[in-house]
């Protein structure tokens, strides 16, 4: 039995390459541990899937363990579990939901498993308290480029736009492999183009203008190669800082003017951003000043929240506990492409 309406709620995430443990009281968040395997697929210039898996098979005790200790609580204390259910690689989110169910099972506790979308956007809660219902939520990492309205983050989510090829993240992690600045591609190309000018290359701007809430980065992706190489092929040197800048400045421009459009079209007020790829900073400027401009409220979790947590599970966690929901089965399968209509699995 959960005993107060502020459930303890434990949330694990293994949607890519962080094993991800927290712990959160209602809105409060007790403890943000994370193990990251980034260092040990840089050198493949992307996430390997196995090597993923394994390193959260390592990585899920200690973890759970440090997050309690953080915490400050025991596993007794525990009122439900959360774990992240999908999307993501195969394997593993299966190593989650697995340590999952069994912390679940022999503790006698609930069991929530939950879309991992949906938990970036209501993560956001543990910062700047209950969501504005509804609210327009844009979610950019290395796996989505999506646009959704929230009327209600445990009941109610529904995808207005998403990316058709690279999403934003991706096409960071390729720019950077192109510029030969090392995995992953967001931060250092974030921290390149401080020095670069934004105006220097007009690289394009795919969908900008088509009418859709849709994203398409592979075309700047490409230009962005097309153009280094062609610097390369007339042994000209190739300005890193310019190109960086003017790359970030493309995706961050049509990410806003897109974000913007939804709140408009929807006469929604609030938007949120989340993702790996909100930490950047001049997404974060662009779109404060585009919001301000608009007379729409913005809302972006501090950088660390932004990117894969298990502070978001346990958040959605606790939503969903707040809002009566009935916990999920202990047969609850790991679904790679888990749509974001299904807040809870």
């Amino acid at each position: 039995m959960i005993r107060d309406s502020e459930p303890l709620v434990l949330g694990i995430e293994t949607s890519c390459d962080e094993t991800g443990v927290g712990v959160v009281r209602g809105h409060t968040l007790l403890a943000d541990a994370i193990a990251s395997s980034v260092e040990q697929h840089a050198r493949f210039g992307g996430v390997v899937p196995e090597v993923a898996s394994r390193a959260h098979l390592e990585a899920m005790t200690p973890t759970v363990e440090r997050a309690l200790a953080d915490a400050g609580v025991a596993f007794e204390d525990i009122d439900a579990f959360a774990v992240t259910a999908g999307p993501g690689l195969p394997g593993a989110l299966m190593v989650g939901v697995a340590a999952a169910k069994a912390y679940a099972l022999s503790l006698g506790k609930p069991l929530y498993g939950v879309n991992h979308l949906a938990a970036h956007v209501a993560v956001d809660q543990l910062e700047h308290g209950p969501l504005p219902k509804p609210c327009v939520a844009m979610l950019v990492s290395g796996g989505h480029s999506s646009l959704l309205l929230v009327p209600d983050v445990a009941t109610d989510v529904r995808a207005l736009g998403s990316t058709v090829d690279d999403a934003a993240g991706e096409a960071f992690d390729k720019v950077a492999r192109v510029l030969d600045l090392g995995f992953p591609g967001g931060p250092v190309i974030d921290r390149m183009a401080r020095e670069g000018d934004p105006a220097a290359i007009a690289f394009p701007r795919g969908k900008y203008a088509d009418g859709t809430y849709d994203f398409s980065f592979s075309g700047l992706k490409t230009a962005v190669a097309r153009w280094v190489e062609a610097r390369e092929r007339a042994g000209e040197p190739v300005p890193v800082a310019d190109v960086a800048a003017s790359f970030q400045e493309a995706v961050v421009d049509v990410l806003t003017h897109k974000a913007l459009r939804v709140c408009k079209d929807n006469d929604v007020q609030d938007l949120l951003i989340g993702g790996g790829v909100a930490a950047n900073s001049r997404l974060r400027a662009l779109a404060q000043e585009r919001c301000e401009a608009a007379g729409v409220r913005l809302r972006v979790p501090r950088p660390k929240l932004c990117t894969d947590n298990g502070a978001m599970v346990a958040a959605l966690g606790s939503e969903l506990v707040a809002s009566g929901k009935a916990p999920s089965e202990l047969d609850l399968p790991a679904d790679s492409s888990l749509p974001i209509e299904h807040v809870l699995l």
